[in-house]
């Protein structure tokens, strides 16, 4: 297994964890003991975290396939539990995807951006398609002014760029 602060000390994985688990999370993989498998209330106590903290996180990365458990059950009492590792080492596979949902989202927005006249509101700023903008009478739906045609190129420019480089990184010419 890759050493965590290894892991940690790439800015691109950083940074997706961060946003995928907070603060809290990262302390817990920070913390997180090296070898073996650990119950959800083990890792509270061993990292001082919070229980319920504990628990999200895992479940946030079991999802992303980045944690793991197996469940014993207790002969005696029925109960289950589930002991946890982590698997780090499927970052990339979980950035790779997650950069795939990114991309989808941006060609959907790109695609709607392309497809449609914008008009604002000078006042409030509100924005509408030429659709929405004809049912209201090319009035603010929100303070009545009259709307004026938005030029989104700009914004479509921004798009395209940023598709571009995703595409680029995930290797799709």
């Amino acid at each position: 297994m890759v050493a965590i602060a290894e892991i940690m000390e790439q800015p691109a994985v950083s940074a997706y964890l961060h946003r995928l688990i907070g603060n809290e999370g990262l302390l817990l993989i920070e913390r997180f003991p090296e070898e073996g498998e650990f119950s959800d209330e083990d890792l509270s106590e061993v990292t001082q975290i919070n229980l319920n903290s504990v628990r999200h996180t895992l479940y946030t990365l079991y999802e992303r396939r980045l944690a793991e458990y197996r469940r014993i059950k207790n002969n005696e009492t029925g109960w289950l539990t589930y002991l946890w590792r982590l698997r780090l080492d499927n970052i990339p596979v979980a950035l790779a995807e997650e950069m795939e949902s990114i991309l989808e989202k941006l060609r959907a927005r790109e695609q709607f951006e392309e497809e449609n006249d914008f008009f604002r509101c000078a006042q409030c700023g509100v924005l509408l398609t030429f659709n929405q903008a004809v049912d209201d009478d090319f009035g603010c739906p929100e303070c009545g002014s009259p709307l004026s045609h938005f030029d989104n190129e700009i914004l479509l420019q921004a798009l395209r760029r940023r598709r571009e480089a995703i595409a680029a990184s995930l290797g799709h010419g």
